[in-house]
């Protein structure tokens, strides 16, 4: 998944980088409004992470032009602005969410999850690996044209994984992304689902490889879109 940081502070602006990379996205930083929304013009982009102030066009004016464009982009403020008002005008011209600075990357990496789902169901893309069908607004899945019947934290893992072929994850990861906020689960679930999920995907030729002391990976055999 490609995400542009739209980002003035260039600390925050490499942390953030790092971090996302780290995680398996693909990204581009851009320090002022300008220069962001001449980026969204030309190139395409599977998630936005804006701040407000910004030199040049301010994210707000960035963000009003976003939604003039015919594509679709979540959009993730970012912002050390708390008001009531900017919260409300931020949402009004099309932002997904709204997190204020300073914030956890944890929970950072939980709302980018949250806007890329919603993303994907007004784009109406589902997710497709090999023989697998995700329908990640509906949340059902099909292999092999067949409905395959997951548990949420199935889901979870296996959405996860397949965000990411190609890219290793690890139990860490993978915790953050199912966990709830009140019901962390342990790395030794993380394995349990893992072979729950090897054995319904293995018979159509899926796999899930485990490496050991670094994590678990989707290979780029099948075709993953969204």
């Amino acid at each position: 998944m490609r995400v542009l940081i739209v980002e003035d502070d260039k600390l925050l602006g490499d942390g953030l980088t790092r971090y996302l990379q780290q995680a398996g996205y693909v990204v581009d930083v851009s320090t002022s409004g300008t220069e962001a929304d001449t980026l969204l013009g030309q190139e395409d982009y599977d998630l936005v992470i804006l701040d407000i102030g910004l030199p040049g066009l301010d994210g707000f004016e960035v963000l009003r032009r976003m939604r003039r464009r015919k594509r679709y982009v979540p959009v993730l403020v970012l912002t050390a602005r708390d008001t009531l008002e900017d919260r409300v005008r931020g949402l009004d011209l099309g932002a997904d969410d709204y997190l204020v600075k300073p914030f956890a990357l944890l929970e950072l990496e939980a709302r980018i999850r949250a806007v890329t789902r919603r993303g994907q169901t007004v784009n109406g893309t589902p997710l497709t690996y090999g023989a697998l069908i995700l329908d990640t607004g509906a949340r059902r899945a099909w292999l092999e044209q067949k409905p395959l019947k997951l548990t949420a934290r199935e889901w979870g893992v296996l959405e996860f994984l397949i965000l990411r072929v190609g890219k290793m994850v690890n139990k860490d990861q993978i915790v953050a992304a199912v966990s709830q906020w009140d019901d962390e689960i342990s790395h030794n679930a993380v394995e349990v689902y893992i072979s729950r999920l090897r054995s319904k995907l293995e018979p159509a030729g899926i796999r899930i490889h485990a490496v050991r002391g670094f994590g678990y990976y989707l290979d780029k055999q099948g075709e993953s879109t969204g």
